[in-house]
């Protein structure tokens, strides 16, 4: 569902998504609004659930987690009972930080942080391969990141 939102709208979650850890105080005083306005906004987006949360972003590799993963997965069969038990098994591992449902040749998409290749190693074959209905996985090592971001393009 589409949310209408204006101008002032857009500038503060522009603002927000850049700088999550503002208070709304400091959201106003940037875009020349009065705090009690700015609060009223924020809190509305929040509620629509336009802002879902505000979270801190952690630099995976100073963190020991040097080996980002994609893995293609492809299930045995897709109904709805084993597509569950599948989506819980993923839900289950902090490994697995994002998972989505593809339509094309594979079924799921993951991207799985690790220490190193041997960690991955061993999180395959002690947990992704064994995941229900798990037909074959076809995964890629990143390399580099050329560009990673949680800011989304508003039109402002």
């Amino acid at each position: 569902m589409h949310t209408d939102l204006d101008r002032a709208d857009l500038r503060i979650l522009d603002l927000v998504q850049q700088h999550g850890h503002f208070s709304a105080a400091e959201v106003a005083e940037r875009l020349r609004m009065t705090a009690s306005t700015c609060w009223r906004r924020i809190s509305r987006l929040e509620e629509l659930g336009v802002i879902v949360k505000r979270v801190a972003l952690l630099d995976r590799e100073k963190l020991g987690l040097s080996v980002m993963v994609f893995s293609h997965v492809k299930v045995a069969a897709h109904g709805r009972e084993a597509l569950l038990r599948f989506e819980q098994a993923v839900r289950a591992h902090p490994e697995i930080l994002e998972c989505y449902t593809l339509m094309g040749e594979t079924d799921f998409l993951l991207r799985i942080v690790c220490r190193d290749i041997k960690a991955y190693e061993a999180f395959f074959l002690d947990h992704l391969s064994r995941f229900p209905g798990v037909q074959s996985v076809n995964s890629s090592i990143a390399l580099a990141v050329i560009k990673a971001t949680t800011a989304l393009p508003l039109q402002l």
